[in-house]
């Protein structure tokens, strides 16, 4: 009996320690999978037609897994049209509510699939825990050297009138207990009124005698004058709230506002190079060659998405492009110094910075302004205040290259970062 106690127990820990290395490999595996999911959702530009958390040009796809079953989100996705000829009810019903068919994307393999819906799926998560949270309180605002000089110059001028109203007071008992036992005086004040002296060449006689106030008046002024000077220097060269007028009024309150349309969609760049780079005329296409906003203009196409058509030359009626195209000139809102270097990528992806951080509530703006300062100052404020990501990769790669230094392995400047082209040429 003992034996098989013995045997039992040990077999009832084996079975434990699996259970529990299966579960933790599965939970890392279903993480990767929602990263990978991510990546290849946001590299197949599905945000364009599906917006999370509503229904846009298609459905929304939180919790997709709850809905439909893998085998048909694997065979909607490979040939979505093939589906809705074939009959599938589900297929039809989507095609009635939905009128503009999916792209097929048959290169994805289930895997890849498989991965996209663990990733919806973990966002639909995110999205209640979200809704059921607090609102997090905004960051307090660094006030800056100039600012305070001002406060203290206006904070020195309130004393300084105060001092010159006292002063005031008292030397106007002076002059007259002065007035009352000099009869000199008294006779000069006489002889000035019946010369029918002006009231201003009175107070400026007045106020010429009280040196107390005409020093106090004229340090006031050169202060006054010293901190509007270094105002205006501190600022040359600041743009902040600089809103100039675009050929077309691209509104981002509409797109990434309402529409809830990412910023990397339009601006790739920031993800992966120095520049968030201005999208070009097609990828606006991709939306507005079925979305017109008509409905805001009795039917009629809406003037500005009208000017996307002609910088393409989109012919409506034929759904065709012409040869006549010319490029949209739109004018550059936030500008660095040639001097400063300054790498999208770097802050997006390693750093994980959130595009308002620099650029304000984009999403809350129908006409994009300079939101902050751009400042070396500000720039240095940031960094002194943002922590470093303790689980970027970067710092991974850093600690095994330095574990191979000090086993004496060989290592290169190139498996470091030195074929960076941003090294030396930007």
């Amino acid at each position: 009996m003992r034996n098989i106690s013995s045997v039992l127990g040990r077999l009832a820990k084996s079975i434990s320690v699996s259970l529990v290395l299966l579960f933790a490999v599965t939970t890392a595996a279903q993480a990767q999978d929602a990263a990978n999911g991510a990546a290849l959702f946001k590299a197949n530009a599905c945000q364009s037609c599906h917006t999370l958390g509503r229904n846009g040009v298609g459905p929304d796809l939180l919790g997709l897994s709850e809905r439909r079953e893998m085998g048909w989100i694997v065979k909607w996705i490979h040939n979505p049209q093939g589906m809705i000829d074939a009959g599938d009810p589900i297929a039809l019903e989507l095609k009635g509510k939905y009128p503009t068919v999916m792209t097929p994307f048959a290169s994805l393999s289930e895997s890849d699939i498989a991965d996209m819906v663990a990733y919806l799926d973990a966002e639909k998560v995110k999205a209640e825990e979200k809704k059921n949270s607090p609102a997090a309180a905004g960051a307090a605002a660094s006030s800056d050297a100039n600012t305070m000089m001002i406060i203290g110059l206006v904070a020195l001028f309130v004393v300084a009138i105060a001092v010159i109203f006292a002063l005031n007071r008292v030397t106007k008992t002076l002059e007259r207990v002065i007035a009352n036992n000099q009869a000199a005086i008294a006779e000069a004040q006489a002889r000035h009124e019946e010369a029918g002296e002006s009231n201003t060449a009175k107070f400026a006689q007045a106020f010429l005698k009280n040196k107390k106030l005409v020093f106090f008046v004229v340090l006031m002024v050169v202060g006054l004058l010293g901190a509007a000077g270094w105002n205006t220097m501190w600022n040359v060269g600041v743009h902040q709230g600089y809103k100039p007028v675009q050929p077309i009024k691209f509104s981002h309150q509409i797109h990434a506002g309402v529409n809830q349309i990412e910023c990397q969609y339009c601006h790739g760049g920031a993800f992966k190079s120095k520049n968030a780079s201005i999208p070009s005329a097609n990828v606006c296409m991709n939306c507005h060659n079925t979305v017109t906003a008509s409905d805001h203009y009795d039917g009629q196409t809406s003037p500005e998405i009208a000017k996307l058509y002609r910088a393409v030359d989109w012919d409506q009626e034929t759904r065709t492009y012409g040869t006549n195209t010319r490029p949209i000139e739109w004018v550059r809102i936030h500008n660095l110094p040639d001097f400063a270097y300054f790498n999208h990528s770097q802050h997006v992806v390693v750093a994980g910075v959130e595009c308002q951080t620099c650029h304000g509530p984009i999403q809350d703006m129908e006409e994009v302004y300079q939101y902050s300062p751009l400042t070396m100052k500000w720039c240095v404020d940031c960094h002194k205040e943002t922590e470093v990501n303790k689980d970027n990769a970067y710092y991974d790669q850093l600690i095994e290259a330095h574990e191979k230094l000090k086993k004496g392995e060989k290592m290169t400047a190139a498996m470091i970062g030195g074929l960076e082209c941003g090294k030396c040429h930007y």
